[in-house]
């Protein structure tokens, strides 16, 4: 026979049981003002005291930890945890060999702006926007394949969609990231086709790596409990107003087209994710 459960353990449980969703909550609320102080920097030039660029470095962190706390009200933490450390782990590798060998995003540089450097080569918040844009992608697909989440092939569509996701993620993000901010800057290559000056292989490798770290981490981020949850929107909030925040950037910038492109991916993401999670 199993001994009784030690009676003395059930409180803490039944705390941390309850603390979660107030940590979450707060940092839900922490990062809709970080959101709103780095909107307002964009689009009223605000002079704010201290170090350039604080509040995107803010956002990042407040993005990053909402994201985790968010998918742990689900999962596991400590199997939430192991997925954002690969993902960070290969994303910030991939990226650090993109700097080096011009491969296989590209040839670019990092500028300043970006911040503090890894090993003097990557700037310290490249993981963890990998992070951000792989797990709220994948959030969003959950959505938007709710309908559809008990057929045989939903991990396969689930993968692959989170991986177009995270494409468009950064479609949106590097004009942003490039020609606003000028956290980097594409060299000249031999293909005249580009994106706001990225190189079309960047996307596309976007695309691969996204897939890749899926098939890393997909089994950390199955749910065991069978139960019907009510849906998260969550990652939707976070990446609609990550696209908000770079079409508002483009605009005040005078690129139309980037803003006509962020404005048609946040309508049609949010319209499907918002129909399959009403399902």
């Amino acid at each position: 026979m199993q001994p009784p459960a030690s009676s003395g353990n059930q409180p803490a449980i039944t705390r941390a049981e309850k603390t979660q969703p107030w940590f979450h909550w707060l940092f839900v609320l922490l990062l809709a003002a970080a959101f709103a102080l780095v909107l307002a920097e964009n689009g009223l030039s605000l002079d704010l005291p201290g170090r350039p660029g604080w509040p995107e470095a803010l956002l990042i962190l407040l993005a990053t930890v909402g994201t985790i706390t968010a998918l742990a009200r689900q999962l596991a933490l400590q199997n939430v945890l192991l997925a954002a450390f690969v993902i960070a782990l290969l994303g910030g590798a991939i990226h650090a060999l993109g700097v080096t060998m011009g491969i296989p995003f590209g040839p670019f540089i990092f500028g300043a702006e970006a911040g503090p450097q890894l090993f003097k080569t990557l700037p310290w918040a490249m993981p963890l926007i990998w992070v951000v844009a792989v797990l709220n992608s994948r959030g969003v697909v959950r959505l938007i394949l709710r309908p559809w989440r008990k057929i045989r092939s939903y991990g396969f569509w689930l993968m692959g969609l989170t991986a177009v996701l995270t494409m468009l993620f950064d479609l949106a993000f590097d004009p942003f990231a490039s020609r606003v901010k000028h956290y980097w800057l594409w060299m000249p290559t031999k293909f005249p086709l580009t994106w706001q000056g990225a190189p079309l292989v960047n996307f596309l490798s976007w695309t691969a790596v996204a897939l890749l770290m899926l098939v890393l981490v997909t089994p950390a981020l199955i749910n065991k409990n069978p139960a019907r949850r009510v849906p998260d929107f969550h990652p939707l909030g976070v990446w609609v107003g990550a696209i908000l925040l770079f079409g508002t950037a483009s605009a005040l910038h005078g690129m139309w087209v980037a803003v006509a492109l962020d404005g048609t991916i946040a309508v049609l993401a949010a319209t499907f994710a918002i129909r399959g999670g009403r399902w």
